[in-house]
């Protein structure tokens, strides 16, 4: 039998109001909201230019895979404070996903979601949640993600690319690393080797990377990842081997510990220590 006349008012109703309350809030934090300045300056151009059919990589600051600008396509159509708004949602609900998938309990999940990396990201309507949903899915699908930010991926794929050889040798690494490639090559015959555009970045002021002195411990990380076979050491591994890493790319080496209630407490905590020290100094 089918839902009865009652059930089936009651399901949709309760459907269309959530999707009210959603406009209502969006709209709310499109007024409310300060400027996204990687939102406004480089994803939703880059964007736009995509949807136009253009090159999105004459776009100042954009050097990610073509496919990063996908989702956001729709975004960039709408007024860019909408945009920026539906944005700062699905972020907010991407890194909740992935702690949540990663073992987060709610005071550890409250807390990174709190954290300075986490906020950061959100303030500057950057795209550091797409590579960390890429941990908490299938390595041949989410690779097309954790490649998107290198600084947070790398160690992911190269654990991935490990794993894959171990199950079965050079078949298995080709079956999972095979989609990624190939869509890394169409998008240089496309828009030719956009990653040669990168800019010297190592010098700014907003660089937030320990390299090199975080070399060491990126590598026993990395090893201990491959030997434990546990993809949490390579997400916090990641940060530690790049010359270049902002404040919310360290959200993929925090959601590594997300498990550990205390630990992720700690983590924060002396996050926003670190927060407060260079705010006065």
């Amino acid at each position: 039998m089918g839902a009865s006349p009652g059930a089936w008012f009651n399901r949709h109703w309760a459907i269309g109001l959530m999707v009210l309350v959603a406009i209502v809030l969006i709209g709310a934090m499109s007024v409310v909201l300060p400027p996204g300045i990687d939102w406004r300056d480089t994803f939703r151009p880059a964007a736009r230019e995509l949807f136009f059919g253009r090159n999105p990589y004459k776009i100042v600051g954009f050097y990610y895979p073509t496919w990063s600008l996908l989702p956001l396509i729709p975004l960039a159509v709408l007024p860019e404070q909408v945009g920026r708004a539906v944005l700062l949602a699905i972020s907010m609900f991407a890194f909740g996903f992935t702690a949540y998938r990663l073992g987060a309990r709610p005071v550890a999940l409250s807390a990174f979601m709190l954290s300075p990396p986490v906020i950061h990201c959100l303030l500057n309507a950057n795209i550091d949640w797409m590579p960390l949903v890429g941990f908490v899915l299938p390595p041949q699908i989410g690779l097309f993600l954790v490649v998107i930010k290198p600084q947070v991926g790398s160690a992911v794929a190269l654990f991935w690319f490990v794993q894959a050889w171990r199950k079965g040798g050079l078949w298995e690494v080709v079956r999972v690393f095979g989609p990624a490639t190939a869509g890394l090559l169409l998008s240089f015959a496309v828009f030719g080797l956009w990653p040669l555009r990168f800019e010297r970045t190592l010098g700014f002021w907003w660089n937030a990377s320990l390299w090199p002195a975080s070399i060491p411990v990126g590598l026993a990380l990395l090893v201990a990842a491959i030997r434990k076979r546990k993809a949490e050491y390579a997400m916090a591994a990641a940060p530690c081997l790049s010359p270049y890493v902002l404040l919310h790319s360290w959200a993929g080496a925090l959601v590594s510990i997300v498990s550990l209630e205390v630990e992720t407490l700690s983590a924060v905590v002396g996050l926003w220590i670190l927060v407060v020290i260079r705010m006065v100094s």
